[in-house]
């Protein structure tokens, strides 16, 4: 080393960086610099592909819990959502009840009429639909029969008038359809005399 002017030995810069700054070319290693550490042995690259193994089966295992916990969140949103739409939607269903009935009676006219229009407008929106004809056949899952008789002209058990409509949101039943029920008269059992031996 040159020795400076005070007596003291300049200090020696060595460049270990891999890449050449000015070139951008790899270096190849000089004389005084030592080589890249050899690899590790066979049993600590065992070691190191066990811990690598266990390291991606935990990140695995946390990514599939997330996925899952996204899925659960969003289904309980849409459940809650659902919820609430169709508590609120029962709120109305008396409303819709004396709307129909003034409809009925003729007297749903003027402003009347187009506030009860725009009501079920923004209540078909959000989902909800009526349902219960005359002349369907009696279903008691969505049907609840206030009245019943018997009638030659149906031949299985048939809403013969809806006294109230039932509403559902989507597959749910918010209220059954209050209904007359007729089912058809017995028919007399055939005779054992007319059967020939």
């Amino acid at each position: 080393m040159p020795a400076r002017e005070n007596g003291h030995e300049e200090p020696v810069i060595r460049d270990n960086r891999k890449i050449d700054p000015e070139t951008g070319q790899v270096r190849k290693p000089t004389a005084d610099q030592p080589e890249a550490p050899a690899p590790a042995q066979a049993a600590g690259d065992g070691e190191l592909q066990a811990q690598l193994a266990e390291r991606t089966a935990d990140l695995q295992r946390l990514q599939a819990e997330y996925t899952n916990y996204r899925r659960r969140v969003e289904r309980d949103r849409v459940a809650v959502r659902e919820q609430a739409v169709a508590g609120a939607l029962t709120e109305f269903l008396p409303v819709l009840d004396d709307i129909g009935r003034a409809r009925d009676h003729g007297e749903l006219t003027g402003g009347f009429a187009k506030v009860a229009e725009s009501l079920e407008a923004v209540i078909t929106k959000l989902g909800l639909s009526s349902f219960g004809q005359k002349g369907d056949p009696f279903d008691p899952t969505v049907h609840e029969a206030l009245m019943h008789s018997y009638s030659p002209d149906v031949v299985e058990p048939t809403a013969i008038e809806v006294l109230q409509p039932g509403y559902r949101l989507g597959d749910r039943v918010l209220r059954p359809a209050r209904v007359a029920v007729a089912e058809p008269e017995d028919v007399p059992p055939a005779s054992d005399d007319n059967v020939e031996n």
